[in-house]
């Protein structure tokens, strides 16, 4: 007897939210994923995902939907060299208001290389007899009707073409996916788009760290949207086999270069120079890489009621963001909870079923969108829609309580429970936060980034001199 009643799924794309996906669907089919890349057999650099050079943070909303769908990756990820870190406590960030108290934990995050993040999740997927891959070979189309997908028209590395019948496919493919021409192929309504370019462009630059900092925070300056010059950001993220990963970026105007030689002094000239000073001290390993493809866009494939059974589109595919944010991956694994849970609920052929899971993946997808652009249009030169009277009133409220989170344990944790994306963005309007804010910090603000005199030290050789508001050792709450 074939294995799940003869049911077929076609995932396109080979990334982590492909990877995912076909993880769900190997629970009620056999499943074949369909990429255009070869997928490498370890953590490194494929050919086909240049943007893994840069910082990616797994926010723990991600991190849990991931463990849920997989249970045991945070361990081999820990494992393998990533960190879970504390948040705040792990992390040193001069936010748009000023600089994060670190409070004791109230989220987390995983810190790691993309290649890392990737290749647990593809080695662990890959063992599930249900899920076998097709590497270098290109997606032509889809097959089927407006009403119902029914498989996929593939081309392979040689050249051979071939049709992939399928009860359900699922669009993995990213930021370059050609979902639209594929559904317009088939007579299906063009989902409306909406698109915010700060022009960004992000650097980044490997280290060794310096002996001793296995359990360094990450670091953080980021920019101020309502200043009338380009947003300029600066981030460590410790990753594994002792090394640094910087991560520069600038909006229009104040991009970052490929310049080795420019990499540090771009560093110490962003709001705050601590992220220059520290990498002073390390050794640099790699050249620098560059990126320009950061334009926040997104389609809304949930607004065309008639949507074609049999296909669902999820992760960058559906919407990408600024990645300063580090919401990609969050959200792509949300989605793929989604269409679990679908999936348990009703049968891969039950109508409708694609719409359903289309709208589910689209609720996470709006809460790190308005966080994205929210920001992002405000900076000089951003590309979009200019936000009206109520969403600058919005924004207003919005700067009070990133100020008050600086002080405030209450409201730190509100919103880091939204950013990390485990709490609606309503979780920073409810009553006890808007007391807060409407409070304000009622202390002084610090002066300098939070690192112990032991983390100084750990880096420079010297202890930091005493100064009046700065936090010299951990907060706590």
């Amino acid at each position: 007897m074939e294995q799940h009643g003869g049911r077929r799924a076609v995932v396109i794309g080979g990334g982590l939210a492909g990877m995912l996906a076909a993880s769900v669907l190997a629970e009620v089919a056999q499943v074949t994923v369909v990429e255009r890349d070869v997928l490498p057999d370890s953590p490194v650099l494929r050919k086909g995902m240049p943007q893994a050079q840069h910082a990616h943070l797994l926010w723990s909303g991600g991190a849990r939907a991931i463990e849920e769908l997989l249970p045991g990756t945070l361990e081999k990820w820990v494992l393998h060299g990533a960190r879970r870190i504390p948040l705040p406590t792990g992390l040193v960030s001069m936010s748009a208001q000023g600089w994060l108290r670190r409070f004791g934990e109230m989220q987390y995050l995983v810190a790691c290389s993309r290649d890392l993040l990737d290749w647990v999740v593809r080695d662990t997927v890959l063992q599930d007899s249900a899920v076998t891959v097709l590497q270098r070979t290109e997606l032509l189309g889809l097959q089927g009707t407006a009403a119902r997908v029914t498989g996929v028209r593939v081309r392979s590395a040689e050249g051979a073409e071939s049709t992939l019948e399928a009860d359900f496919v699922v669009d993995a493919s990213g930021r370059g996916s050609c979902a639209p021409q594929w559904l317009a192929a088939l007579g299906v309504p063009a989902a409306s788009e909406e698109e915010v370019d700060s022009g960004l462009a992000y650097a980044t630059r490997i280290f060794r760290a310096p002996a001793g900092t296995e359990h360094y925070p990450v670091i953080n300056v980021q920019s101020r949207p309502r200043d009338p010059k380009p947003g300029q950001t600066a981030t460590i993220v410790p990753i594994e086999g002792g090394r640094w990963l910087v991560t520069l970026s600038g909006t229009r105007g104040g991009q970052p270069t490929r310049d080795a030689d420019a990499f540090e002094p771009f560093a110490r000239s962003v709001r705050h120079p601590v992220v220059g000073e520290l990498i002073s001290h390390a050794e640099p390993l790699t050249d620098v890489a560059l990126s320009r493809s950061t334009v926040n866009r997104r389609r809304f494939y949930e607004k065309i009621d008639a949507w074609p059974d049999g296909f669902v589109v999820i992760g960058d595919a559906v919407a990408t963001y600024n990645p300063v944010y580090g919401h990609g991956m969050s959200v792509a694994a949300q989605g793929v909870r989604s269409l679990r849970d679908a999936l348990r609920r009703c049968d891969l052929a039950e109508p409708r079923l694609a719409h359903t899971v289309q709208t589910a993946v689209a609720r996470p997808v709006a809460v790190a969108w308005d966080l994205a652009i929210g920001q992002d249009i405000l900076y000089p030169g951003a590309i979009g829609k200019r936000p009206g009277k109520a969403a600058n009133l919005l924004g207003r409220y919005v700067d009070r309580l990133m100020r008050t989170a600086t002080a405030r344990p209450l409201v730190t944790r509100a919103l880091l429970d939204v950013m990390t994306l485990n709490a609606p963005l309503l979780t920073l309007a409810s009553p006890a936060v808007l007391i807060a804010v409407l409070r304000g910090p009622r202390v002084r603000p610090l002066d300098g980034p939070p690192l112990s005199r032991e983390e100084v030290k750990l880096v420079t050789g010297q202890a930091p001199a005493e100064r009046h508001g700065r936090s010299d050792t951990v907060a706590r709450s």
